[in-house]
């Protein structure tokens, strides 16, 4: 199901003065109500930039020194490991840290999915959908280098990218598999937990790329509902008993999000566990979705981004 609404004044107006289509704006409206226009200023104003420490190369301390030794100006978030660049006086992309692993440039939400995977040293995780590596990384630091992340892409020219960062970072746990992850079973693997970061319309991102306000429509949202219920489902499928999962997007549509929980929901014996980020997911008729968790630019200066935390039952 793909939700669309009747044209009003009020979204030919928002569309009209951003320029946005507005097929987007109309569905925002119904899902968000007078929140629309804060989230699309905050779009239009961009979203401030964030780096994750690399503790398995360094520590907060020492990188915080050195960058501001160098004058860029960070402040802490209330996410772990994630800091905000204040102050930038030039890419804090091509500084030698950034070139020698010590920090990687990744959104606030974006630190978010492996936190609450809380993937411990000695577990067998998977990372389904892993390029370009921000997560993939992330859970190998909090694993402390021990255990082993595997790591699947399934586009040929997003696996080197992903490589590199691995060796970047210094994530010496990691192995990279190009493979669809619809078909991750036939690894023959069970994992103690799954990080399936979905492919999805990009709705959350329109900042990092202003073309999708104008060429969203209701084609883009199909696609990846459709293959986000495939992927959900096998990435759950490869899970020990009592094991975890969590699902995430960088979309606002409940399509891809709600829904596609929900559909997991409906064929699967899970439960979904509370995460300590965010807004309550939408009311779309079942009470156990609604522990998941939305982030909005407007109120949390994040990417607009979904979040599940997931249990296998027994």
């Amino acid at each position: 199901m793909i939700f669309d609404f009747p044209s009003t004044k009020i979204s030919k107006k928002i569309a009209k003065k951003y320029g946005y289509n507005e097929f987007v704006i109309r569905r925002w409206l119904n899902f968000f109500g007078s929140e629309v226009e804060k989230i699309v200023e905050a779009f239009e104003k961009g979203i401030p930039k964030y780096i994750r420490i690399n503790t398995i190369k360094t520590n907060d301390e020492k990188i915080l020194e050195r960058l501001e030794m160098r004058g860029f100006k960070l402040k802490k978030t209330e996410i772990s490991y994630c800091y905000e660049v204040s102050v930038e006086p030039y890419s804090i992309g091509s500084t030698p840290e950034f070139l020698m692993g010590y920090y990687y440039v990744m959104d606030k939400s974006s630190c978010v999915p492996p936190l609450v995977l809380d993937p411990k040293p000695g577990e067998i995780v998977l990372d389904l959908a892993a390029s370009p590596g921000g997560k993939t990384t992330m859970l190998s630091m909090l694993m402390k280098n021990r255990g082993v992340v595997i790591a699947v892409e399934s586009k040929e020219d997003r696996i080197e990218p992903l490589i590199d960062n691995v060796h970047r970072m210094g994530a010496i746990n990691v192995a990279v598999i190009k493979m669809d992850g619809r078909e991750i079973g036939k690894l023959g693997i069970e994992f103690d937990k799954v990080l399936l970061d979905a492919p999805c319309s990009g709705e959350g991102v329109i900042f990092k790329d202003p073309e999708r306000k104008k060429t969203m429509c209701a084609e883009d949202i199909k696609f990846c509902s459709s293959l986000q219920k495939e992927l959900i489902l096998a990435a759950f499928d490869v899970l020990k008993p009592d094991g975890i999962l969590v699902y995430s997007t960088c979309t606002l549509t409940p399509e891809e999000n709600e829904m596609v929980v929900d559909h997991l929901l409906s064929k699967r014996s899970a439960v979904l566990e509370e995460i300590p980020f965010g807004d309550k997911a939408l009311n779309f008729g079942n009470p156990e979705v609604n522990k998941a968790r939305r982030f909005y630019p407007h109120k949390h200066k994040t990417a607009g981004f979904f979040v599940a935390k997931i249990r296998k039952l027994s």
